[in-house]
């Protein structure tokens, strides 16, 4: 059986217990391990299959805590390097009165961004892993040439890559720098996950199929387009299956997307997927597969964090008896 392997950032999340509240005007926050690399690692954790990070925290009571909340999520640490030349990431999130968040973060750099290639281990991957990545660690640092050497070992050893461009434009100093990061390893990846969000900026077209149909180059076999509350689609080259989404009361939407992502790489290794069949399992289990990613993704909201809120099997089955 495959193992997901995660790489990029984690930070703490300081989430406001207030709602409709400027960043400013908080009086009190709530810790949370956070961003999307530790959230997905988490999620398939959750559901049951093996899931390790790779990144590098400081050396500090934050990169302690950030350890100790990944291992209760039942993630790996052991690709956790630790480091006093930065500090460990925060960010601080202000809710509107929707689940709708404005971010504000400390990392300039944060400890994640000095993951070095040379800390990077070829032997840690085996056929049948999948490498998830997003795009906020591709700014120029030791952190991107991480990513591409590890990139590089994954899909050597015959396992999949899993792109989630998950922009974050204020860690960018230009949004054109962004896009052009993305656009840089776009081609490396087998499965890419966009949302409605995003589509058109990184791709620069407007129109919807031509845009979705631009992401197909290099190794790309699969796109997840997520559309929010209105559910995903699913697109191979040749095929396109949609999928409705459900219905909640948000409180929160952060990590929505991560805990979608997460659930449906879940159901990629337990169906034993790799480069050479992905394709023909997605054809023949899409339903489910999108079915139980949107409602992990739709129960993520009704609780305030990503990992915390991160519904049980049982929930997310409820779900979809109930509402189908």
């Amino acid at each position: 059986m495959g193992k997901l392997f995660t790489i990029g950032e984690v930070l703490i999340d300081f989430i406001p217990f207030q709602k409709g509240v400027a960043l400013k005007d908080v009086v009190s926050f709530k810790r949370a391990p956070g961003e999307a690399p530790a959230n997905v690692a988490a999620a398939v954790s959750k559901y049951g299959q093996k899931a390790a990070l790779i990144s590098k925290l400081g050396k500090d009571a934050f990169g302690d805590f950030l350890v100790e909340r990944l291992v209760e999520a039942g993630v790996e640490t052991d690709e956790v390097y630790r480091t006093r030349e930065a500090n460990t990431g925060l960010a601080f999130v202000s809710l509107k009165e929707n689940g709708e968040r404005d971010f504000s973060f400390y990392r300039n750099p944060s400890a994640d961004l000095l993951l070095s290639e040379e800390e990077v281990e070829p032997t840690w991957f085996q056929a049948g892993d999948i490498l998830h990545f997003c795009s906020v660690d591709l700014v120029e640092s030791p952190m991107k040439q991480a990513h591409k050497k590890a990139i590089a070992a994954v899909s050597a050893a015959d396992g999949l890559v899993s792109f989630d461009p998950n922009v974050r434009l204020p860690l960018w100093e230009d949004p054109e720098d962004c896009r052009r990061a993305i656009l840089e390893f776009l081609p490396t990846a087998d499965i890419v996950k966009v949302s409605d969000e995003e589509l058109s900026f990184i791709t620069g077209i407007k129109e919807e199929s031509d845009s979705i149909q631009s992401l197909f180059v290099g190794n790309v076999k699969a796109v997840v387009y997520t559309k929010g509350a209105a559910g995903a689609d699913l697109i191979l080259i040749d095929q396109k299956f949609k999928s409705s989404g459900y219905s909640v009361e948000p409180v929160d939407i952060t990590g929505v997307g991560d805990a979608f992502i997460g659930r449906f790489l879940y159901q990629i290794l337990e169906l034993h997927a790799n480069p050479e069949n992905l394709e023909e399992v997605l054809r023949d289990h899409q339903a489910v597969i999108l079915q139980f990613a949107n409602a992990c993704g739709a129960l993520t909201t009704t609780g305030k964090g990503a990992i915390s809120a991160l519904p049980t099997k049982k929930e997310v089955e409820e779900l979809i008896e109930n509402q189908n």
